[in-house]
């Protein structure tokens, strides 16, 4: 019956019912089918409610809201808008520039948001236009952006990571602080595929022209070289701070506390030389200070204190909630019109994702109670090429699930079953869960079907317009150019599974960080444990606790 009700799902999906319903129904109907034909024993609805409340009171899912909530706030209260705009005058002028911007500024967001619908919008209506301003190609312009916004689905904080080390079994802290080098070096990949397309086309990534750049000193010179005197001078302090004031020598908390330092003393830096008036500052580099600051701070606050283990996620999540909320009202942005939007997106958002697990606990029971986890086990464990053929396996089978079904249907219908699989093969799970994440990713991207195009088709013109600027016609972006644009990111992606497939250490390192056990020191404390009143001159007489057991039948 397992593969029976597995493809009944799958036609109710294509037909088009909603997930969760889709989900609950199967999951019902087969109970009864196996119920009449002997194959199910009804005593297992009697598991459903506790298995649903189970999913109501789970902790880690309440980070959900709390991170949506931080997101939405921040993408409303301009913070996007601010960063692109002051990072496109940064890296404006040399060729690529502003696609290097985007990805700088979509890892940025990704970090803050952890919302991919928020970071492609908001880059969408705000780099866009500029970009096709100044002769960008149309399909990498798209590609860039709509690629960038998905950096929300790997670097942490994500929505997707928490909903992936729930249905695991793992610690979202341990996979947050594994996914957090694979995400950085996507980024990466993403900005050497800018770099080759400026080397070898570099009439589609123009640089901009000298009265774009707005952001000059009074005499017209920018003077860049002061950003770099004050990050050198910043984590020059910070580093000797970490040695001669604290015993850390490495480790996340090395790391956070390093750049957490070197952030507050370049902030200290441009307030005494903005209020003092000292001049010392090129114009530019306070505003890059004064734009970057408030967001590394809430990246520092809300991932700092996960990964050195001060706060659990969800603490960390209401922690980042409150703090998108400060931001905005130093920002004289926080009304009370932006919080009632992102408290109802928030609680769609929550209650969509809260409805799909429903209906996948009501399919998870019917589908465990007919041993479909025991097929899917056997299926996958015998797989040839033990663990490397079912990674290989696993990863084409989620890539082509991945043009008809989005991250939340793949994580509550797949993953449960990948899991036990997985485990039993010798796979490390948290190393597994980053796979399939950034395997997921593909989800927002693919051709036709991807939520991060359709995001980006929503705000991208459809018609002809005239720029604002130089008042002139524009061309608008088509269909075919998103999805031509996409189709390199995709590849990218692709590669990025392999990588981290071939180097499990990007994401192994988390375990560095744990609290390391010495098993001889343990067996030495338990040898020395004594029982008061067994053995030695307390102890019963004639009572030999090392002497075999004897049975007496006399």
């Amino acid at each position: 019956m397992a593969p029976v009700m597995f493809v009944a799902l799958v036609l109710f999906l294509l037909l088009g019912y909603p997930v969760a319903f889709a989900l609950a129904a199967n999951g019902l109907f087969f109970a009864l089918v196996g119920i009449e034909l002997g194959m199910f024993q009804e005593n297992f609805l009697q598991a459903l409610p506790e298995r649903i409340y189970g999913t109501m009171n789970n902790d880690v899912l309440l980070a959900i809201p709390f991170f949506t909530f931080m997101g939405l706030v921040l993408e409303r209260s301009g913070m996007a808008e601010d960063l692109l705009d002051t990072i496109g005058q940064l890296f404006g002028p040399i060729r690529g520039g502003l696609a290097y911007a985007v990805i700088f500024v979509g890892a940025l967001l990704a970090a803050t948001t952890g919302v991919v619908a928020a970071s492609v919008i908001s880059m969408g209506l705000i780099s866009l236009p500029i970009m096709l301003r100044y002769g960008y190609d149309r399909r990498l312009a798209s590609g860039v952006i709509a690629a960038s916004g998905t950096l929300a689905q790997i670097i942490p904080p994500s929505l997707v990571l928490i909903v992936l080390a729930d249905q695991l079994g793992r610690s979202v802290g341990d996979m947050y602080e594994g996914a957090f080098i694979p995400g950085l070096v996507l980024a990466g990949l993403y900005a050497g595929y800018v770099f080759l397309t400026t080397i070898f086309r570099p009439e589609r990534a123009p640089g901009l022209p000298p009265e774009a750049q707005t952001l000059r000193d009074a005499d017209g010179v920018t003077r860049r070289r002061s950003l770099l005197v004050v990050t050198i001078l910043a984590f020059a302090v910070a580093i000797a701070y970490m040695k001669y004031f604290t015993t850390l020598g490495g480790g996340a908390d090395f790391v956070i506390l390093t750049m957490s330092i070197a952030v507050a003393v370049s902030f200290v830096i441009a307030l005494v030389n903005k209020y003092l008036k000292l001049n010392l500052l090129s114009r530019m580099t306070e505003q890059v200070v004064f734009v970057m600051v408030p967001p590394l701070a809430l990246i520092f606050l809300v991932l700092g204190t996960i990964f050195i283990g001060v706060a659990t996620p969800t603490e960390g999540g209401a922690m980042g909630a409150a703090g998108a909320i400060l931001l905005a009202w130093g920002k004289k942005r926080m009304t009370f019109n932006l919080l009632r939007q992102a408290t109802e997106s928030t609680a769609k958002l929550s209650a969509f994702v809260l409805f799909i697990l429903v209906g996948a606990r009501v399919f998870s029971l019917t589908f465990y109670g007919v041993n479909g986890h025991v097929w899917v086990e056997h299926l996958l464990v015998g797989l040839p090429g033990g663990a490397t053929g079912f990674l290989i396996v696993v990863n084409v089978m989620v890539f082509l699930l991945a043009f008809f079904l989005d991250f939340f249907e793949l994580a509550f219908i797949i993953v449960p079953l990948l899991g036990p699989a997985a485990e039993k093969l010798g796979i490390d799970l948290i190393w597994f869960g980053v796979i399939l994440g950034v395997n997921m990713q593909t989800s927002f991207m693919h051709p036709p079907f991807g939520f991060a195009l359709f995001f980006l088709r929503s705000v991208a013109p459809k018609n002809p317009y005239r720029d604002k600027v130089t008042s002139k016609m524009m061309e608008p972006v088509t269909t075919g150019q998103i999805y031509w644009g996409a189709v390199p990111f995709v590849v990218i992606q692709c590669i990025m599974v392999a990588l981290v497939v071939l180097f499990p250490q990007m994401v192994m390192h988390y375990k560095s960080s744990g609290i390391q056990l010495d098993q001889q020191q343990i067996n030495k404390q338990l040898d020395n444990i004594t029982i008061p009143g067994l053995g030695g001159s307390g102890g019963l007489p004639g009572l030999d606790l090392n002497a075999p057991p004897t049975l007496n039948l006399k």
